[in-house]
Protein backbone atom coordinates (compact mmCIF):
# COMPACT_ATOMS: atom_id res chain seq x y z
CA UNK A 1 0.00 0.00 0.00
CA UNK A 2 2.75 1.98 0.66
CA UNK A 3 4.56 1.68 -2.50
CA UNK A 4 0.94 2.02 -3.92
CA UNK A 5 0.17 5.45 -2.10
CA UNK A 6 4.24 6.23 -3.07
CA UNK A 7 3.55 5.70 -6.98
CA UNK A 8 0.32 7.65 -6.51
CA UNK A 9 2.08 10.56 -5.20
CA UNK A 10 4.66 10.72 -7.34
CA UNK A 11 2.39 10.10 -10.43
CA UNK A 12 0.29 13.16 -9.64
CA UNK A 13 3.85 15.34 -8.72
CA UNK A 14 4.68 14.34 -12.38
CA UNK A 15 1.37 15.27 -14.07
CA UNK A 16 1.70 18.65 -12.30
CA UNK A 17 5.24 19.22 -12.91
CA UNK A 18 4.38 18.67 -16.94
CA UNK A 19 1.21 21.01 -16.29
CA UNK A 20 3.59 23.85 -15.05
CA UNK A 21 5.90 23.01 -17.83
CA UNK A 22 3.38 23.19 -20.69
CA UNK A 23 1.97 26.58 -18.36
CA UNK A 24 5.47 27.92 -18.44
CA UNK A 25 6.17 27.06 -22.11
CA UNK A 26 2.94 29.02 -22.90
CA UNK A 27 3.58 31.80 -20.99
CA UNK A 28 6.95 32.46 -22.76
CA UNK A 29 5.42 31.82 -25.70
CA UNK A 30 3.47 34.38 -24.89
CA UNK A 31 5.41 36.63 -22.67
CA UNK A 32 7.55 36.33 -26.30
CA UNK A 33 5.28 37.55 -28.69
CA UNK A 34 3.97 40.55 -26.30
CA UNK A 35 8.43 41.82 -26.40
CA UNK A 36 7.46 42.29 -30.35
CA UNK A 37 6.39 45.51 -30.73
CA UNK A 38 6.81 48.47 -33.11
CA UNK A 39 5.82 49.72 -36.77
CA UNK A 40 7.18 47.96 -39.93
CA UNK A 41 6.50 49.83 -42.95
CA UNK A 42 6.35 47.96 -46.35
CA UNK A 43 6.82 49.98 -49.54
CA UNK A 44 6.77 49.19 -53.39
CA UNK A 45 5.62 46.56 -55.78
CA UNK A 46 1.77 46.71 -56.15
CA UNK A 47 1.77 43.53 -57.69
CA UNK A 48 3.15 42.37 -54.17
CA UNK A 49 1.29 44.25 -52.35
CA UNK A 50 -1.93 42.14 -51.86
CA UNK A 51 -0.06 39.64 -50.44
CA UNK A 52 0.99 41.66 -47.95
CA UNK A 53 -1.31 43.51 -46.92
CA UNK A 54 -3.52 40.63 -45.64
CA UNK A 55 -0.87 38.43 -44.38
CA UNK A 56 -0.22 41.84 -42.39
CA UNK A 57 -3.47 42.18 -41.18
CA UNK A 58 -3.24 38.17 -39.61
CA UNK A 59 0.46 39.29 -38.41
CA UNK A 60 -1.35 42.35 -36.29
CA UNK A 61 -4.02 39.82 -35.05
CA UNK A 62 -1.64 37.48 -33.60
CA UNK A 63 0.69 40.46 -32.56
CA UNK A 64 -1.43 43.70 -30.86
CA UNK A 65 1.96 45.08 -30.29
CA UNK A 66 2.91 45.56 -33.69
CA UNK A 67 1.78 47.90 -36.73
CA UNK A 68 2.05 46.92 -40.44
CA UNK A 69 1.54 49.83 -42.96
CA UNK A 70 1.58 48.81 -46.24
CA UNK A 71 2.19 51.24 -49.50
CA UNK A 72 2.28 50.35 -52.80
CA UNK A 73 4.62 53.17 -55.34
CA UNK A 74 6.38 50.49 -57.35
CA UNK A 75 9.15 48.32 -56.99
CA UNK A 76 12.02 50.78 -57.83
CA UNK A 77 10.29 53.22 -54.81
CA UNK A 78 10.17 50.33 -52.84
CA UNK A 79 13.95 49.44 -53.36
CA UNK A 80 15.13 53.02 -53.48
CA UNK A 81 13.74 53.86 -50.51
CA UNK A 82 14.77 50.53 -48.75
CA UNK A 83 18.38 51.41 -49.92
CA UNK A 84 18.33 54.67 -48.35
CA UNK A 85 16.72 52.86 -45.10
CA UNK A 86 13.36 55.04 -44.92
CA UNK A 87 11.42 52.13 -44.55
CA UNK A 88 11.85 48.42 -43.18
CA UNK A 89 10.73 46.65 -46.37
CA UNK A 90 10.96 47.31 -49.57
CA UNK A 91 8.94 44.86 -51.92
CA UNK A 92 10.08 44.55 -55.49
CA UNK A 93 9.40 42.56 -58.08
CA UNK A 94 12.77 43.37 -59.34
CA UNK A 95 15.85 41.91 -58.40
CA UNK A 96 17.65 44.65 -56.39
CA UNK A 97 20.56 44.55 -58.91
CA UNK A 98 18.33 45.23 -61.91
CA UNK A 99 17.52 48.82 -60.77
CA UNK A 100 19.82 51.18 -62.25
CA UNK A 101 21.54 53.51 -60.29
CA UNK A 102 20.82 51.49 -56.91
CA UNK A 103 23.37 51.39 -53.79
CA UNK A 104 22.39 47.52 -53.37
CA UNK A 105 25.21 47.59 -50.32
CA UNK A 106 23.73 45.65 -46.92
CA UNK A 107 20.43 44.99 -49.04
CA UNK A 108 19.07 41.45 -47.95
CA UNK A 109 16.85 39.53 -50.39
CA UNK A 110 13.93 38.06 -48.85
CA UNK A 111 11.73 36.21 -51.70
CA UNK A 112 8.35 35.12 -50.94
CA UNK A 113 6.53 33.96 -53.97
CA UNK A 114 6.65 33.91 -57.71
CA UNK A 115 3.99 36.26 -59.78
CA UNK A 116 3.18 35.12 -63.44
CA UNK A 117 2.06 38.76 -65.36
CA UNK A 118 0.31 38.60 -68.46
CA UNK A 119 -1.47 40.48 -71.23
CA UNK A 120 -5.20 41.47 -71.07
CA UNK A 121 -7.22 43.12 -73.42
CA UNK A 122 -11.22 44.36 -72.83
CA UNK A 123 -13.12 41.75 -73.80
CA UNK A 124 -14.63 43.45 -76.86
CA UNK A 125 -11.66 43.41 -78.85
CA UNK A 126 -12.50 39.59 -79.84
CA UNK A 127 -9.19 38.48 -79.35
CA UNK A 128 -7.46 35.53 -77.45
CA UNK A 129 -4.68 34.74 -78.71
CA UNK A 130 -1.64 36.65 -80.37
CA UNK A 131 1.79 35.49 -81.63
CA UNK A 132 4.75 37.08 -79.82
CA UNK A 133 5.58 38.94 -82.59
CA UNK A 134 2.25 40.52 -82.74
CA UNK A 135 2.41 41.51 -79.44
CA UNK A 136 6.34 42.80 -79.46
CA UNK A 137 4.13 44.76 -82.79
CA UNK A 138 1.31 45.95 -80.56
CA UNK A 139 3.02 47.49 -77.89
CA UNK A 140 5.93 49.08 -80.02
CA UNK A 141 2.90 50.47 -82.32
CA UNK A 142 3.85 48.97 -85.62
CA UNK A 143 0.04 47.48 -85.24
CA UNK A 144 -2.33 50.14 -84.05
CA UNK A 145 -5.76 48.47 -84.78
CA UNK A 146 -7.29 44.95 -83.30
CA UNK A 147 -8.65 43.56 -87.05
CA UNK A 148 -4.80 43.09 -87.92
CA UNK A 149 -4.67 40.12 -85.48
CA UNK A 150 -7.88 38.94 -86.39
CA UNK A 151 -10.05 40.89 -83.87
CA UNK A 152 -12.30 43.87 -84.06
CA UNK A 153 -12.19 46.85 -86.73
CA UNK A 154 -11.33 48.76 -83.64
CA UNK A 155 -8.16 51.35 -82.81
CA UNK A 156 -5.80 49.36 -79.78
CA UNK A 157 -5.65 51.74 -76.43
CA UNK A 158 -2.17 50.96 -74.89
CA UNK A 159 -2.51 51.22 -71.20
CA UNK A 160 1.10 51.26 -69.73
CA UNK A 161 2.68 51.21 -66.39
CA UNK A 162 5.31 54.05 -65.38
CA UNK A 163 8.64 53.51 -65.10
CA UNK A 164 9.97 52.23 -62.27
CA UNK A 165 7.06 49.59 -62.17
CA UNK A 166 8.18 46.46 -61.81
CA UNK A 167 5.73 44.79 -63.75
CA UNK A 168 6.70 46.90 -66.62
CA UNK A 169 10.44 45.69 -66.28
CA UNK A 170 9.61 41.90 -66.34
CA UNK A 171 6.99 42.18 -69.12
CA UNK A 172 9.34 44.73 -71.65
CA UNK A 173 12.03 41.78 -70.90
CA UNK A 174 10.35 38.63 -70.81
CA UNK A 175 7.19 39.85 -72.89
CA UNK A 176 8.84 42.25 -75.83
CA UNK A 177 12.28 40.43 -75.42
CA UNK A 178 13.66 43.92 -74.39
CA UNK A 179 12.12 46.58 -76.78
CA UNK A 180 10.00 48.83 -74.77
CA UNK A 181 6.92 49.74 -75.09
CA UNK A 182 5.65 52.57 -77.46
CA UNK A 183 4.54 56.28 -75.39
CA UNK A 184 1.44 56.04 -74.39
CA UNK A 185 -0.90 56.90 -71.33
CA UNK A 186 0.76 55.92 -68.41
CA UNK A 187 -0.38 54.36 -64.60
CA UNK A 188 1.56 53.41 -61.66
CA UNK A 189 -0.08 50.51 -60.27
CA UNK A 190 -2.57 46.95 -61.38
CA UNK A 191 -5.11 48.00 -59.45
CA UNK A 192 -5.80 51.26 -61.97
CA UNK A 193 -4.82 49.40 -64.44
CA UNK A 194 -7.29 46.88 -64.00
CA UNK A 195 -10.27 49.69 -63.88
CA UNK A 196 -8.98 50.99 -67.21
CA UNK A 197 -8.65 48.16 -69.12
CA UNK A 198 -12.65 46.75 -68.42
CA UNK A 199 -14.15 49.82 -69.00
CA UNK A 200 -12.07 51.03 -72.05
CA UNK A 201 -13.14 49.84 -75.62
CA UNK A 202 -10.28 48.41 -77.02
CA UNK A 203 -7.51 48.45 -74.23
CA UNK A 204 -4.79 46.00 -73.70
CA UNK A 205 -2.26 46.32 -70.82
CA UNK A 206 -0.21 43.80 -68.35
CA UNK A 207 -0.74 42.40 -65.24
CA UNK A 208 -0.24 40.59 -62.45
CA UNK A 209 -1.53 37.23 -62.59
CA UNK A 210 -3.61 38.03 -59.06
CA UNK A 211 -5.27 41.31 -60.18
CA UNK A 212 -6.27 39.17 -63.68
CA UNK A 213 -10.60 39.06 -62.84
CA UNK A 214 -13.21 36.83 -64.63
CA UNK A 215 -14.35 39.80 -66.84
CA UNK A 216 -11.41 40.30 -68.59
CA UNK A 217 -9.71 38.41 -71.12
CA UNK A 218 -5.81 37.28 -70.73
CA UNK A 219 -4.25 36.96 -73.72
CA UNK A 220 -2.61 33.51 -74.87
CA UNK A 221 0.76 33.96 -76.95
CA UNK A 222 1.44 31.18 -79.44
CA UNK A 223 -1.50 29.43 -77.75
CA UNK A 224 0.57 28.87 -74.41
CA UNK A 225 -2.18 29.94 -71.59
CA UNK A 226 -1.00 32.31 -68.90
CA UNK A 227 -1.28 29.46 -65.80
CA UNK A 228 0.20 28.95 -62.74
CA UNK A 229 1.19 24.99 -63.97
CA UNK A 230 2.94 27.18 -67.37
CA UNK A 231 4.39 29.90 -65.10
CA UNK A 232 6.29 26.51 -63.18
CA UNK A 233 7.96 24.61 -66.05
CA UNK A 234 8.81 28.41 -67.87
CA UNK A 235 6.28 27.49 -70.37
CA UNK A 236 5.02 30.72 -69.77
CA UNK A 237 8.00 33.18 -69.66
CA UNK A 238 6.71 36.21 -68.63
CA UNK A 239 7.02 35.64 -64.55
CA UNK A 240 8.91 37.24 -61.52
CA UNK A 241 10.05 36.73 -57.98
CA UNK A 242 7.94 38.40 -55.58
CA UNK A 243 11.03 40.38 -53.33
CA UNK A 244 11.21 41.94 -49.93
CA UNK A 245 14.59 43.76 -49.79
CA UNK A 246 15.62 45.09 -45.85
CA UNK A 247 18.97 46.87 -45.52
CA UNK A 248 21.53 46.11 -42.32
CA UNK A 249 19.92 44.82 -39.13
CA UNK A 250 16.32 44.82 -38.91
CA UNK A 251 14.19 44.65 -35.98
CA UNK A 252 13.01 42.06 -34.22
CA UNK A 253 9.21 42.89 -35.47
CA UNK A 254 10.59 43.07 -39.65
CA UNK A 255 12.42 39.73 -39.21
CA UNK A 256 9.61 38.24 -37.34
CA UNK A 257 7.46 39.29 -40.43
CA UNK A 258 9.36 38.21 -43.22
CA UNK A 259 9.41 34.66 -41.23
CA UNK A 260 6.12 34.82 -41.30
CA UNK A 261 5.75 35.17 -44.76
CA UNK A 262 7.29 32.46 -46.06
CA UNK A 263 5.33 30.06 -43.14
CA UNK A 264 2.61 27.49 -43.95
CA UNK A 265 0.12 29.38 -42.99
CA UNK A 266 0.37 31.69 -45.67
CA UNK A 267 2.69 29.69 -48.40
CA UNK A 268 0.21 26.55 -48.56
CA UNK A 269 -3.18 29.16 -47.86
CA UNK A 270 -3.15 32.76 -48.18
CA UNK A 271 -0.14 32.74 -51.53
CA UNK A 272 -2.75 30.81 -54.17
CA UNK A 273 -6.08 32.03 -52.68
CA UNK A 274 -4.52 35.40 -53.91
CA UNK A 275 -2.95 34.28 -57.32
CA UNK A 276 0.51 33.79 -56.34
CA UNK A 277 2.09 30.83 -57.00
CA UNK A 278 4.65 29.06 -54.09
CA UNK A 279 8.34 29.42 -54.55
CA UNK A 280 8.12 25.38 -53.72
CA UNK A 281 5.52 24.61 -56.73
CA UNK A 282 8.62 26.05 -58.98
CA UNK A 283 10.40 23.37 -61.39
CA UNK A 284 12.80 25.67 -62.68
CA UNK A 285 14.97 29.25 -61.46
CA UNK A 286 15.87 32.46 -62.83
CA UNK A 287 19.03 34.39 -62.07
CA UNK A 288 19.42 38.39 -61.88
CA UNK A 289 20.58 37.87 -65.28
CA UNK A 290 17.62 36.12 -66.69
CA UNK A 291 19.78 32.72 -67.18
CA UNK A 292 17.10 29.42 -66.22
CA UNK A 293 18.09 26.70 -63.94
CA UNK A 294 16.59 23.41 -63.09
CA UNK A 295 14.87 23.01 -59.97
CA UNK A 296 13.19 25.88 -57.50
Amino acid sequence: MKKAALVSVLGLSLVFTLAGCQSAKHTNVASADKKISGKVVAVGSTALQPLVEQAGQTFQDDHSGVTINVQGGGSGAGLGQVSKGAVNIGNSDLFAEEQKGLNTAGMVDHRVAVVGMAPVVNPDTNVKNVTKQQLKDIFTGKIDNWKAVGGKDEKIVIINRAKGSGTRATFEKFGLDGQQAAQSQEQDSNGTVQKIVKTTPGAISYLAFSYIKPDMQALSIDHVKPTDANVADNHWKIWSYEHMYTKGKASLATKTFIKFMTSNAIQKHLVKKLGYIQLTSMHVSRDVNGNMHKGA
